[in-house]
């Protein structure tokens, strides 16, 4: 029996979720230990990790080039963020900048939005930004930076091939009705946070 890369991709990135919680469980200092802190990092927020599997599913939807342009483009502007999160250089407000990457990149989603690429390459690089300067705002007292930053990067970019794999999954099935669908309910939850976030 034949299974196809896609579902190997996901069945990949789940073992390693699960693998992050226990990583999580037992981080300790140095390289190794600030990894495990890093790759289990976006994967104990929802908002985190909704947005990272949105830039994967919009950058399947838009077509061959932003399908690997994005994935690519989040994680550098998003190390760019956590540098400054480390250095506490000023910034607008966090929060409300990732629930708004939530709300955004499930409407666009939803709405199939073919965006041209100069714009939804600046979308995602912006948000990148916030995402990592709440990375290096949370950096534990006791992890290694490097080893913190490799793995938030890690860890995103299975996130975002999770996100590649569903989207090119509904486009090949011919089911990209239920991942707007899907989109729309992301843009929903991401309301919330941004409610969330106004009145924290």
């Amino acid at each position: 029996m034949r299974v196809s890369s896609a579902r190997v991709r996901v069945l990949t990135v789940l073992a390693l979720s699960i693998f992050a919680g226990s990583a999580a469980a037992h981080s300790g200092t140095g390289l190794a230990g600030g990894f495990a802190s890093g790759f289990a990092h976006p994967f104990g927020g929802g908002d985190h990790l909704l947005a990272m599997v949105c830039v994967g599913i919009w950058g399947a939807l838009l077509g061959p080039r932003l399908r690997y342009e994005l994935p690519m483009v989040f994680p550098l502007l998003m190390v760019g963020g956590a540098i400054a999160g480390m250095f506490v250089l000023p910034m607008p407000p966090v929060e409300l900048g990732i629930a708004l990457s939530v709300v955004m990149l499930g409407g666009c989603i939803a709405a199939a939005w073919h965006a041209p690429a100069w714009l939804a390459i600046t979308i995602v690089s912006l948000f990148g930004l916030f995402h990592g300067y709440a990375h290096g705002r949370e950096l534990p007292s006791s992890a290694d930076p490097v080893g913190y930053s490799l793995g938030i990067v890690f860890a995103t970019g299975l996130l975002h091939v999770l996100g590649i794999a569903l989207g090119e999954s509904a486009l090949r099935m011919g089911c990209v009705q239920i991942i707007r669908a899907a989109g729309a309910a992301i843009g929903l939850v991401g309301v919330v946070y941004l409610w969330s976030a106004r009145v924290a």
